[in-house]
């Protein structure tokens, strides 16, 4: 595939992009920015915020990681959809009752400022770290296919895609990103689904059969506790994953939160939950259909270090001219629609948090100050955006997926402690020592997975020591409820 080839698609993509932005983000106030002036129909909310759920590391590394991880993922994601099943019916209606801008805003009216404060910034480094990687993984493919070949630079192709994301989201905020989403989200589907019938009839075998009776479509793990596949670990650890990087980040349920009812944001997360099973489970089949077709042409894959680079393979083997220039043309109308979806709306959710929650502008200020304040804001976090990213580049060596839940488990563990002891014990804490509880727990958690196979006859942590990080802040929330006097 030539770099002229995906310039054009991707270009075609967002003149598209470009168009149903500027028509729904036309006569855009700052509450329309913040919040879609909650008028947002909840089918289009769900659909679109699939799009923002799977991000260009999911079109990727998902396929790719069947060969060290067989299906057990999908374990995780049926975790998934049962937190999301509790957002819905304890979140969402705390939420609404609130009338809250920003989610964060609870912790203010049930802890105090320091809380408040505390939360606000966790969510800040989270998303930061989990949407630069998400976009690492879109420059990393777009130097292979465009920027190496013309002999430009790592710095300028991420100028480019960040600058791009800026660009359909400064107008609108979560007013344009319902709309760009659920287009994104309809291309993303299309793509996946298209690879997966132009690959299956180049095998020339049934699909279903192919991946039904391929060793690398196992789903469920119940034999060894310390195996990262075991299903307790994997299942609990979706549950609360979903719960700590959807319920609790600004990001996910700034959409879900422009919905006109509690009813409909109930529908848009229930509904979106059932989705994500199914657009995943295709995914995962993808990855079996590629190592299959692999195998059967004695392709050899991308290896580093002696084992197959799982992030490389549907980007090598789409784009390589193993297949036809219509399957690669798809892939990166799919991966550009995932990983664009996901930034765009990070990058909006950082905006609003930055402004409402750190700097605090609509108390503080007028409307025309509070719009200058967070356009501003704005350019700063693509900037910033900009530079993780860079930096991830030089660091990078390791499956991006790995590092993205790995991430989360330590930095959405105090959110997730913190809102659920603030939702389950009504006790008053002492505020001004909770940042201290919030720092200390991602240290805990990392000294004892560090020595977990020592100290628990080889237990290894996966994804489940957010859970761990959660307990360690609830208990530290424990020691500061303040005594009757």
């Amino acid at each position: 595939m030539t770099p002229i080839t995906v310039l054009i698609t991707i270009v075609a993509y967002f003149l598209v992009l470009f168009g149903i932005s500027y028509l729904s983000g036309r006569k855009t106030d700052n509450a329309g920015f913040f919040s879609g002036n909650r008028k947002s129909p909840w089918v289009v909310v769900a659909f679109a915020t699939i799009g923002a759920a799977i991000s260009g590391v999911t079109f990727v590394s998902v396929p790719g990681m069947v060969a060290g991880s067989n299906f057990s993922y999908m374990q995780m994601v049926l975790g998934f959809a049962v937190g999301q099943f509790l957002i819905a019916f304890v979140l969402i209606p705390l939420f609404y009752k609130m009338n809250l801008t920003s989610i964060y805003e609870y912790l203010e009216n049930r802890f105090g400022m320091s809380t408040y404060k505390t939360g606000a910034w966790f969510f800040f480094v989270s998303k930061m770290l989990g949407a630069a990687i998400r976009l690492f993984i879109v420059c990393v493919v777009l130097q292979l296919l465009v920027f190496e070949p013309l002999h430009l630079s790592f710095l300028l192709n991420v100028s480019f895609t960040v600058g791009i994301v800026w660009l359909y989201t400064f107008r609108g905020g979560v007013k344009s990103l319902i709309w760009t989403d659920s287009f994104k989200t309809f291309c993303l589907i299309v793509s996946v689904g298209l690879c997966i019938y132009y690959i299956a009839k180049d095998l020339g075998d049934s699909m279903w059969a192919t991946v039904y009776h391929s060793e690398l479509s196992k789903t469920f793990f119940f034999d060894d506790v310390n195996d990262k596949r075991f299903f307790w670990k994997q299942f609990l650890a979706g549950i609360f994953t979903v719960i700590a990087t959807t319920g609790l980040d600004q990001d996910m349920m700034q959409k879900t939160l422009s919905c006109k009812n509690p009813g409909d944001s109930q529908k848009n997360m229930i509904t979106g939950g059932i989705l994500q099973i199914v657009i995943i489970g295709l995914f995962m089949m993808l990855g079996v259909l590629l190592y299959t077709y692999a195998a059967k042409n004695s392709i050899d894959l991308p290896v580093k270090d002696g084992k197959v680079v799982g992030d490389e393979v549907f980007p090598y083997l789409a784009t390589q001219g193993f297949f036809p220039v219509s399957v690669s043309v798809l892939f990166i109308t799919g991966l550009i629609s995932a990983a664009y979806a996901a930034a765009g709306s990070a990058l909006t959710a950082l905006t609003t948090s930055f402004t409402v929650d750190i700097l605090e502008s609509p108390k503080k200020k007028t409307e025309n100050e509070v719009a200058t304040i967070r356009k501003n804001v704005h350019i700063g976090m693509a900037v910033v955006m900009a530079v993780v990213i860079v930096v991830i580049n030089l660091l990078n060596n390791a499956s991006v997926i790995d590092t993205v839940y790995k991430l989360a488990s330590y930095t959405y563990g105090p959110l997730l402690g913190m809102f659920v002891f603030g939702i389950f014990v009504k006790k008053a804490v002492r505020d001004k020592y909770v940042p201290v509880v919030a720092i200390a727990s991602p240290v805990l958690s990392f000294i004892v997975d560090y020595n977990s196979k020592v100290w628990f006859y080889g237990y290894e942590f996966s994804h489940e020591r957010l859970i761990m990080n959660a307990a360690f802040t609830f208990i530290g929330l424990c020691l500061l409820i303040k005594k009757k006097e």
